[in-house]
């Protein structure tokens, strides 16, 4: 078995938010099998010099949607799956090389992508799927035009895409969820309030009844899996959590009784304040309409105040994008955005050890430890003071190894 040993290198402690200077990491096929601060001789081992630069877990995006190759969501359903996929493979790539060697896709990636990224058949990150958005009639997911007043139009869209599996009722519910687990979801989507990129529903508003919420966490719970929810009003992220939703997804608009309540049942932030960033400057340009362009106004600025809250009340708050089409290449800028109110090493937390306890895989992902997948980066810069050099990783990204084999390696 492939033995590899990285020496000098500033580790970063994920769990404790820290970097350890001078340690080594050994590493055997996939996993990492030692680490320690002494000094290690290893003759048939690949050695590789991190030259006292940083060295980090994988990153992890706990929101993306891999197969959003454009805005027009609509448009994408109907598109053969075919080439969708081969569109999802170009941002799978790009996201690996841009350090995220773990993603938890927030719906519309399927099994086969996941599948066809574990055999090597496309480059990206390790894919944790929801498969399709749960949604109530007129909820964020559902994207018929108001004139369409019947269910047919997308039965027979394309399997990947971000349009919902429209469901009312407790029993409607119930057999969503259980269509989602069927075809392979590693954690169920619930639209719990309104919406941005959907045409009828106030964003203020609350989705689904409180006996329909809790019977999605039931199922959900029920195969070993958590629900996670779409949600930006203190009431929509309210109820959610108290029907026992693991995350909430944005928030922006929550106040300090909301996190309370958040941190008492013991729900996770993920906000996305690069997508707010993106389409406010590009919104008109794609031809959002003006109730569209209304509620991005509504939660744009108001991003960094729920992260401030949050993590004020004790609130874990995990690194999250949720960019679509042309936009994925700013991927990274969340990492300088979230400095706005986050220490440095707090965000990279966020992005390793905190969004990797959120998907119940810290003994694989998100930190590096014995026994864990050997996804590293060994990046330029201070990072402890500034995420900037992150913000460029055809640069400072120096190597990247996913499972023990390097994809990227300009240490040479």
């Amino acid at each position: 078995m492939q033995r590899t040993l990285i020496r000098n290198a500033r580790l970063f402690d994920s769990e404790h938010a820290r970097f350890v200077p001078g340690t080594t990491v050994v590493i055997e096929g996939e996993r990492i099998v030692e680490v320690t601060q002494e000094r290690r001789e290893a003759p048939a081992a690949a050695v590789i010099d991190a030259g006292g630069r940083a060295l980090l877990p994988g990153l992890i995006d706990a929101h993306v949607h891999v197969v959003a190759a454009s805005h027009d969501l609509v448009g994408l359903a109907m598109q053969p799956v075919s080439l969708v996929g081969a569109e999802a493979s170009r941002i799978m790539r790009d996201m690996l090389h841009r350090g995220f060697t773990t993603v938890r896709d927030a719906a519309g990636a399927d099994q086969g992508l996941q599948e066809a990224q574990q055999r090597g058949l496309y480059a990206g990150p390790r894919l944790f799927i929801a498969g399709f958005p749960i949604s109530q009639t007129g909820g964020h997911a559902d994207m018929r035009p108001r004139g369409v007043r019947t269910r047919e139009l997308f039965c027979a869209c394309a399997g990947l895409g971000l349009v919902g599996a429209i469901a009312d009722g407790v029993g409607e519910v119930r057999r969503a969820v259980r269509e989602q687990v069927r075809t392979g979801a590693n954690q169920v989507k619930i639209m719990a309030g309104g919406g941005i990129s959907s045409p009828s529903d106030p964003l203020e508003g609350t989705q689904f009844s409180l006996e329909e919420l809790r019977a999605a966490v039931e199922e959900a719970e029920a195969a070993n899996l958590y629900a996670m929810a779409h949600a930006y009003s203190p009431r929509a992220v309210t109820r959610a959590v108290q029907a026992g939703v693991r995350s909430i997804e944005h928030g922006n608009l929550i106040d300090e009784a909301t996190a309370r309540v958040m941190k008492e049942h013991g729900a996770y932030l993920v906000p996305t304040l690069s997508t707010y960033a993106a389409l406010a400057a590009e919104g008109e340009r794609l031809g959002w309409s003006h109730a569209m362009l209304d509620k991005l106004e509504m939660v744009k600025g108001r991003g960094i105040e729920a992260v401030r809250i949050a993590r004020a009340v004790g609130v874990p708050v995990a690194f999250g994008t949720d960019l679509l089409g042309h936009m994925h290449g700013q991927q990274n800028g969340e990492f300088v955005i979230r400095q706005q109110v986050q220490p440095p090493l707090e965000v990279l937390q966020g992005a390793t050890w905190t969004a990797a306890r959120l998907m119940r895989q810290e003994s694989h992902i998100g930190r590096i430890a014995v026994g864990a997948w050997a996804d590293l980066l060994v990046v330029d810069g201070e990072l402890e003071r500034d995420l900037a050099p992150l913000t460029q990783p055809g640069q400072s990204i120096r190597l990247l190894m996913q499972g023990g084999r390097r994809v990227i390696d300009r240490l040479g």
